[in-house]
């Protein structure tokens, strides 16, 4: 009997779902490639070397790893401005950076990564795929320009496009023995190729034919200056590879309700990226799009990610007149299913039922991926949420005041003292209407930074000048420690003190 992960039901699986994944591979390697102003080839050979390295060494199996057009964009600078040897030394650097990231363990930081940002990212995706498969329904015009289609020309491209979708969904019903892309693909292109339909192809994308990828070290000069002319985009690649990738990685361990490794994933794409340059590749990272198709294959292992690009491989080699033929409507209609499905629709539901602020975090991180990628919509998301949950707990410091038997006035205080709340802090206090000895009473408070312990220290001050006295009960001995150059006006009572750090969660 076979082992579970080498049963033929799952080599079918995983090597059927392969073939559907290098299919839809292909237009994408080819269209990032242009955008980055590099040759089709130069995108494919990416997409089979860095799908090959992270399917077979990487921290998320199922996931799916090539030329991405979030990269595509940063690079085209570079090439314009540089060349393209550039660009393959600045995508070895690139790669160098994300195994750094990966060796330092920093790849575990995606978990505070809020949920909103989460959803985001996932919308912002969905509509910038959906977005670029209109970039198809150009053709070019006589004066050289590309103009949108027209008359029966778009309409059949449309129509194709519809078939394929509706295969997809209605193959399930019938048939789970083939994965349900690959039988849109097929069919609809031996449809165009038996009744002669004439509409776009792959090959109108430029040709994929071509032989291994060769050992090439960027011909660039090896001194500071290449150094600073390709550090700042490596530096960008690196982040905005490493983000798209572990984001995609959690989103593939929420489905499959499995766990991926982060940092095993970081430090497999810095190496394929590495490798990728030294071959002529324009680097890559995760793609949420063909990985969203192969897990919807149900293909959750390696092999999957391994066929693809051996398969992919196979084309550039052996196939490129045939994969050329295939309609790029059956290979629209495969992404648009995919933007069906990888779009939260739910999040409409989550409008008046979470925070106007969470629902303004999902908004707005999609509306920055659109408009200018997806690094930066992750980053003011984050930054957004920050600033969010900082202000909520700011407004939630307050203090319960009570006398004593000793006649001391007495403040409880509660919620969290840190740098948006020390106004608050400094604003429930009265020292001109106190009496001779004040108590507050740190029990149920948290202090939380450097700028919460300025706080207490600035309140110390003002009671010392009116020349009465504090009294700080229950305080952590890192903030007792900072306190102590303090006079004897201020008295810290150490009875019964809690043993904690500020800023640690680790109790003693």
């Amino acid at each position: 009997m076979s082992p579970s992960g080498l049963s033929p039901a799952h080599v079918k699986t995983n090597l059927l779902s392969g073939l559907t994944v290098a299919l839809a591979l292909v237009p994408e390697a080819i269209a990032f490639a242009l955008v980055a102003h590099v040759s089709p080839l130069t995108g494919l050979y990416a997409a089979v070397l860095v799908s090959f390295i992270t399917s077979a060494f990487g921290g998320r199996p199922g996931m799916i790893s090539g030329a991405a057009g979030a990269l595509a964009v940063v690079m085209v600078a570079l090439v314009a401005q540089h060349g393209v040897q550039y660009l393959f030394a600045a995508v070895v650097l690139m790669g160098v950076l994300q195994m750094l990231f990966a060796l330092a363990r920093l790849g575990k930081f995606i978990r505070m990564v809020p949920h909103p940002v989460m959803l985001g990212f996932v919308n912002g995706l969905a509509i910038v795929i959906f977005v670029a498969q209109f970039e198809h329904f150009k053709v070019a015009g006589a004066d050289g320009a590309a103009h949108w289609m027209v008359g029966a020309r778009l309409w059949t491209m449309l129509g194709l496009v519809a078939l394929t979708m509706a295969l997809i969904y209605l193959t399930p019903r019938i048939t789970k023995a083939v994965p349900a892309t690959l039988m849109g693909i097929v069919v609809v292109a031996l449809l165009v190729r038996l009744l002669g339909i004439d509409t776009k192809t792959v090959g109108d994308l430029g040709s994929i034919a071509g032989g291994l990828p060769a050992f090439h070290a960027p011909a660039v000069p090896f001194d500071l200056e290449t150094l600073r002319i390709v550090f700042p985009y490596s530096l960008v690649l690196a982040g905005v590879g490493l983000i798209e990738t572990l984001l995609t990685l959690t989103l593939i361990d929420e489905i499959t309700d499995t766990r991926g490794q982060p940092n095993r994933e970081s430090l497999a794409q810095g190496a394929a990226n590495v490798v990728t340059g030294l071959f002529g590749g324009m680097g890559g990272c995760a793609m949420i799009g063909q990985s969203m198709i192969n897990v919807g294959n149900g293909a959750t292992g390696r092999l999957s990610g391994i066929a693809a690009s051996l398969l992919l491989l196979s084309f550039i080699l052996f196939g490129s007149s045939v994969i050329e033929r295939i309609p790029l409507a059956a290979l629209i209609g495969v992404m648009f299913v995919v933007c069906e499905k990888t779009f939260e629709w739910g999040t409409f539901r989550l409008f008046g039922k979470v925070p106007r602020a969470d629902a303004l975090v999902v908004v707005l991180v999609a509306g920055v991926t659109l408009a200018f990628n997806l690094a930066t919509a992750v980053v003011v998301g984050v930054i957004v949420s920050a600033l969010v949950f900082a202000w909520e707990h700011a407004k939630r410091i307050r203090a319960t005041v009570s006398t004593d038997a000793l006649g001391w006035k007495v403040y409880e205080l509660e919620g969290t003292l840190f740098f948006a709340s020390s106004a608050g802090f400094q604003a429930l206090f009265s020292p001109r209407d106190d009496p001779q000895d004040v108590a507050i009473e740190f029990r149920g408070a948290r202090v939380a930074d450097h700028s919460a312990i300025q706080a207490i220290d600035g309140l110390a001050q003002r009671y010392r000048l009116l020349g009465k006295r504090l009294h700080l009960r229950h305080l952590s001995p890192d903030c007792r420690a900072l306190l102590a150059r303090a006079d004897a006006m201020i008295e810290v009572s150490l009875a019964d003190d809690p043993r904690y750090r500020v800023a640690d969660d680790k109790l003693d």
